[in-house]
């Protein structure tokens, strides 16, 4: 099969989706997050992991070990898809956003320009002003039976604008 055989010009009608990573680092009891700067268009001032948009010549588990380097200067191991979803904001197009886990030995870490890095106590990252699927899918990450379990979800908004995430469950 030639590349034009693969039909990705196929668009007209279709829903497309900007592939991204998410990463959650953990180091002993702690979680690696980053609290965005306020300069930052997309949830200025909010927790998250680390990550961003894959890019043309990556897959998903390369892009996820170049963020997380990029963003903290950590090379990690055992770096594991942990969850699939869709984001559907309500435009033309979305997000599909890949979900990882990774384990550092070290928890010295670089400055970036995204925000400022924090080692936080898995049992309180809850309590931090989080973006808002991070109370939904940490849960199921961090409590996951297995270490090679997937989560799959959809994410959408409703009427007011609030946050609907579906999970999928295991066929």
């Amino acid at each position: 099969m030639g590349a034009a055989e693969q039909g990705a010009d196929a668009v007209d009608g279709r829903w497309l989706a900007l592939p991204r990573t998410l990463c959650f680092v953990f180091n002993g009891d702690d979680v690696l997050m980053i609290k965005r700067g306020a300069h930052k268009r997309v949830f200025p001032d909010r927790y998250n992991g680390l990550g961003g948009h894959i890019e043309r010549d990556e897959d998903p588990l390369s892009s996820a070990a170049r963020e997380i380097y990029e963003e903290s200067g950590l090379v990690v191991r055992d770096l594991r898809l942990r969850a699939v979803y869709n984001v559907d904001a309500g435009a033309s197009t979305g997000i599909i956003l890949f979900v990882f886990t990774a384990f550092s030995d070290s928890r010295v870490v670089a400055a970036n320009d995204e925000g400022t890095l924090h080692w936080v106590p898995v049992d309180s990252v809850l309590a931090l002003d989080l973006v808002d699927d991070l109370p939904l899918i940490l849960p199921r990450i961090m409590g996951a039976a297995s270490p090679d379990q997937v989560t799959f979800a959809h994410l959408s908004y409703d009427d007011q604008d609030k946050l609907v995430m579906r999970f999928a469950e295991p066929l």
